[in-house]
């Protein structure tokens, strides 16, 4: 089973479905199990760190006209720029953030805290040098988008854990940043999503990440050193 299968997609599988929007895995037996999301906002329909798969943009159709492609982690340009170029829409991507921009050969629109007008707030982390991190919150609809911190795939939960933190932060988990948020959602970068409890999943993911972590270190690093090392493509 490959971490990251760059072959192309089959088939779309769907995940994370609720009125206002859907996750998809383009390739659900990779270990890394990367997701993606399309989520409705009032100017429209906003696609979050795509992977490409076939009948996409009917499924997108679906939901609504596409506004925009977004990229919120240093390592997840993925197929940005293939999906905006096709709805001809620029990529989304904080000021802040490197190494995106000459991974999506499509026209990049640079932003600061809020997300177009999709109702986002965006949340700066740098949890390594190379490492570069936009966690998104809409206090709306309590949805939260959490691309590599936070996750359900390999390598993320311990034990009997709804949502993990990655391994590399699980002694020092973003309390500070993400404790206060009652989440209605919680949509990852890896992993299918929480759609239900998801602020009680949370609270005990931050809660407990210390105490889980030699059960994590212990059942978890393998992967994680697999996933690192695999990351670099993205």
């Amino acid at each position: 089973m490959p971490v990251y299968d760059r072959s192309p997609s089959d088939e779309l599988h769907e995940i994370d479905r609720w009125e206002d929007g859907f996750g998809w895995f383009a390739h659900p037996d990779e270990t890394g199990r990367r997701a993606s999301h399309a989520v409705r906002a009032d100017d429209g329909v906003w696609v979050i760190d795509p992977v490409d798969a076939p009948g996409l943009d009917e499924r997108l159709a679906d939901l609504g006209p596409v506004v925009g492609v977004a990229v919120l982690c240093s390592h997840h340009a993925r197929d940005a720029g293939a999906v905006a170029s096709r709805h001809d829409v620029p990529v989304f991507v904080p000021r802040w953030m490197d190494r995106v921009e000459e991974r999506t050969g499509a026209p990049v629109e640079r932003f600061e805290t809020t997300l177009g007008d999709s109702g986002f707030r965006i949340m700066r982390f740098e949890p390594l040098s190379m490492w570069q991190e936009a966690v998104a919150y809409r206090e709306d609809d309590g949805t939260l988008i959490v691309p590599d911190l936070l996750g359900t795939g390999p390598g993320y939960t311990a034990g009997d854990e709804r949502v993990g933190i990655v391994l590399s932060h699980r002694l020092f988990p973003p309390r500070d940043a993400l404790g206060d948020l009652e989440p209605e959602r919680i949509l990852f970068g890896h992993g299918e999503g929480i759609l239900e409890d998801a602020d009680e999943a949370l609270r005990d993911a931050l809660a407990g990440s210390r105490r889980r972590f030699p059960r994590a270190l212990a059942t978890q690093l393998g992967t994680n050193l697999r996933l690192l090392l695999a990351a670099t493509g993205d």
